[in-house]
């Protein structure tokens, strides 16, 4: 090692200005080492730290690898070989975590607590030493007290010496010389001594810290080298072929996503196809978002995007967020119509089978508009309780289709009258020949001669007829009357008003039988469903004890005039109560007589509105007889003003009230 630099004791005594310029070099070194030695203990506390937070971190991970098998993972399937691996990871961490704790301790003895010792007890002493040295060179009475003997030494007479004076003065100039030479001597040979402790302490920790790492290695290495091949071998390749798994996986899905986006705008737009869209009408289940209508006041409404399913006959709704769906209606014998709700489109509402109103929502198309409504009407049905309801709804679609063919026009209902008028004489030839005893349930074919048109709007028969025969009186073009041309409504013993929707008519070949009004609702409701013909317009029905009257809710119009003689069939459907119908002969302008039968659905029972015509024809027979008048008029009771009373004729119904729905077009 070469030769280190030192300050020459024998100079101490003298006290050069050569010898304290040298001893500020050998100050200024010690200073430097002290800095060196403070920023070498910082870096090696960190690492020692570092290292008990490497005992604490692996204490963690190895709790943390058990509690993998404690998670409730929601897709925690096919996880047996992972809980297992990281198991047997835990332990191999716990024994690392020994190891560490062991370095720990190893680094703390052998490399931090040396460079604390050289910092505490070598740089500690020269830096009191130099504080000692500082005081003794550069006290202020030490130094008079040297100069003062000195002084004195000086003016001691050459002639006249004095043995006994200059023994004194020499005494005080030695005692101050040795005061100054003794922290002299001890400061030197702290500074010589440090230029050889500073190597050991510079190089004693770093052995410390290389023998602990190379001991840890070294247990390391002997503790899971042999073991750990094999596992880690196997590890490694799990991981390989998950990772292979992964690549595949991914390019699959990069595949997926390229054919997905490569699809036509219309996907995304919401009423792409809006004049012909492909519209599935055998849906027994349906699913999407729907804007449902809350009412927040009287008069102010919200619409809150939600998303609706129906499963089996209930019609479910779940929130965003929510776990699972909850009930909203219940579809069972239900009605669902297309609605006109506050200029938006694609509305439609679904009615309870009490005739209620239910809940309203909107479709973001007219494909999904049609879709829920059919799909509700297949449920409405119960056909969701057959063995194959698929095939089931498909049948009755078909069949349908096959059995009618609507039209909207009166116009071209005026061309089959002639056929049904040949089908209902031959008809009645037949009834002349064939004992009524002898005839079964009739055919379809023979109650509705196949083909025959459907009207769906309100246009009717009887006021055209009306219309036709009334003179020079100004023709109403929408078929409409006033109400002064029925004064017979204020003095009728029966007036009873009942709200209704009309569903169809169409002529019919026999009103010897209220089958032929079962049959007619079939095909008009059918029809309805197949081609997408939604739309009803509300009315309000009025019973009088001498016609059938149909007013606007709105404008208290007549939009068509029967009289109760002229019906000849009334009935009530044997399921959906609401669903009223009755037959009509009109006469033609030729001499002969037609059938139609109409159809309605009620907000009431239609057995009530079949009870107030029924009633009706009864006060038209007994009025010829006044003892048989004067018994009904006992048997039922009266208002004030005379006329009967239908007891509970209209259900109460604050939500289908005609206050709400007057005058509103309403769709089926």
């Amino acid at each position: 090692m070469p030769a280190v630099d030192k300050l020459l004791l024998e100079e101490a005594l003298q006290d050069s200005p050569q010898t304290r310029s040298l001893l500020s070099v050998f100050e200024e070194d010690a200073g430097t080492l002290t800095d060196y030695t403070n920023q070498l203990l910082q870096a090696m506390q960190r690492v020692y730290g570092a290292q008990n937070e490497m005992c604490l971190a692996t204490q963690q991970l190895s709790k943390q690898l058990l509690a993998y098998e404690k998670q409730n993972f929601a897709l925690g399937k096919g996880d047996e070989e992972v809980i297992s691996t990281l198991h047997y990871f835990s332990k191999v961490v716990d024994e690392l975590n020994v190891l560490h704790t062991e370095l720990a301790k190893q680094l703390a003895d052998t490399m931090v607590l040396p460079v604390i010792q050289f910092r505490e007890k070598d740089l500690t002493e020269v830096s009191t030493l130099k504080d000692l040295f500082g005081l003794a060179s550069n006290d202020v009475s030490l130094f008079l007290e040297h100069d003062v003997s000195m002084a004195k030494y000086s003016r001691l007479p050459k002639k006249k010496e004095n043995e006994k004076v200059k023994t004194e003065v020499g005494k005080e100039v030695a005692a101050a010389r040795r005061k100054q030479h003794l922290s002299s001597l001890q400061y030197y040979c702290a500074l010589n001594a440090l230029q050889y402790r500073k190597r050991a302490a510079m190089m004693e920790p770093m052995i410390g810290f290389a023998q602990g790492q190379i001991n840890f290695f070294k247990k390391g290495a002997e503790m899971f080298s042999k073991r750990m091949d094999s596992f880690l071998s196997s590890v490694a390749d799990m991981v390989q072929s998950i990772q292979v798994e992964l690549e595949d996986e991914a390019e699959k899905m990069r595949a997926s996503q390229q054919e997905l986006l490569s699809v036509d705008e219309s996907v995304y737009t919401p009423d792409f196809d809006v004049s012909a869209p492909q519209i599935n009408r055998n849906l027994i289940q349906k699913a999407g978002y729907l804007n449902l209508r809350n009412k927040t006041g009287l008069v102010t409404t919200t619409w809150e995007r939600l998303y609706f399913f129906t499963q089996g006959g209930n019609l479910m709704c779940q929130p965003r967020g929510a776990v699972a769906g909850g009930l909203i209606q219940d579809l069972d014998n239900c009605s669902v119509m297309a609605v006109d709700c506050e200029d938006r489109r694609y509305c439609f509402q679904i009615t309870t089978p009490n005739g209620k109103s239910g809940i309203i929502l909107q479709a973001e198309s007219r494909k999904e508009n049609e879709e829920w409504i059919c799909a509700i009407n297949n449920i409405s049905r119960q056909i969701y309780l057959t063995d194959n309801p698929e095939a089931v709804a498909i049948k009755l679609n078909q069949t349908a289709l096959q059995a009618v063919t609507p039209i909207t026009s009166f116009g071209k209902k005026q061309e089959s009258s002639c056929l049904s008028q040949n089908l209902k004489n031959s008809e009645v030839e037949n009834d002349k020949t064939v004992p009524k005893a002898a005839v079964s349930e009739p055919e379809a074919e023979q109650l509705i001669a196949p083909g025959t048109p459907i009207q769906f709007d309100i246009v009717l028969p009887a006021t055209e007829f009306l219309d036709q025969n009334r003179g020079s009186r100004r023709i109403n073009p929408f078929g409409e009357t006033e109400d002064e041309s029925f004064p017979e409504a204020e003095d009728s013993l029966l007036q009873q008003m009942f709200i209704v929707r009309f569903l169809g008519s169409m002529a019919v070949k026999t009103d010897s039988t209220t089958e032929v009004i079962y049959e007619a609702m079939r095909q008009v409701l059918a029809a309805r469903a197949i081609h997408n013909i939604f739309r009803m317009t509300e009315s309000h029905l009025v019973v009088t004890s001498q016609t059938l009257r149909l007013i606007d809710p709105q404008t208290q119009v007549s939009r068509a005039n029967f009289e109760l003689t002229s019906v000849t069939q009334f009935a009530a459907h044997q399921e959906n109560k609401r669903l009223v119908g009755f037959v009509i002969r009109v006469p033609e302008s030729t001499g002969e007589e037609s059938l139609s039968t109409y159809i309605f659905e009620s907000n009431s029972e239609g057995e009530k509105i079949c009870y107030a015509i029924n009633l009706g024809k009864e006060i038209i027979e007994v009025q010829k007889d006044p003892e048989a008048l004067a018994q009904l008029m006992l048997s039922i009771p009266l208002t004030n003003d005379g006329k009967y009373v239908l007891l509970n004729d209209q259900p109460d119904d604050s939500d289908g009230s005609p206050s709400e729905n007057r005058g509103a077009e309403s769709e089926a």
